[in-house]
């Protein structure tokens, strides 16, 4: 499946939509309105779903993890694997951004392999990386 079309969905957009009071709160919202109204379509990864999982157990807020998770699931068109050469990819960016997260290096490369140009986030580690745009929630 080619995803071109798609954008990257980045675990902090449903963090902030269903979190606590925040300024990004309201604009993270209708981020997942126009998801969920089809007017746009995204995809994210394995270790967007982790994430979402391990801090909000992290946090024992695990009702909100599940939400959070099913939330993600159904509205992607597909959870890609991160696979082996997306690893590599990772690493890769690592070296060439020495400042950019581990995390946000393996969801670049992820976005990368397939061929993905833009990614719904609040990091601003992804505009350091050439061929990725971001997208970012407006406040």
């Amino acid at each position: 499946m080619k995803y071109s079309a798609c954008r990257f969905i980045d675990a902090n957009i449903i963090m902030y939509a269903i979190g606590a009071p925040h300024p990004l709160k309201n604009p993270c919202r209708a981020i997942l309105d126009e998801i969920k109204n089809g007017s746009l379509q995204v995809v994210t990864n394995t270790e967007v779903l982790q994430e979402i999982l391990y801090r909000f157990y992290s946090l024992k807020r695990n009702d909100q993890a599940e939400i959070a998770y099913n939330a993600l699931v159904g509205m992607c068109l597909d959870i890609l694997p991160v696979t082996r050469k997306d690893m590599d990819n990772a690493l890769s960016l690592l070296k060439e951004f020495p400042h950019i997260t581990t995390r946000d290096a393996v969801h670049a490369a992820t976005m990368i392999n397939n061929e993905i140009e833009e990614i719904i986030s609040t990091d601003s580690h992804f505009d350091l990386i050439q061929g990725i745009k971001r997208a970012k929630p407006e406040k």
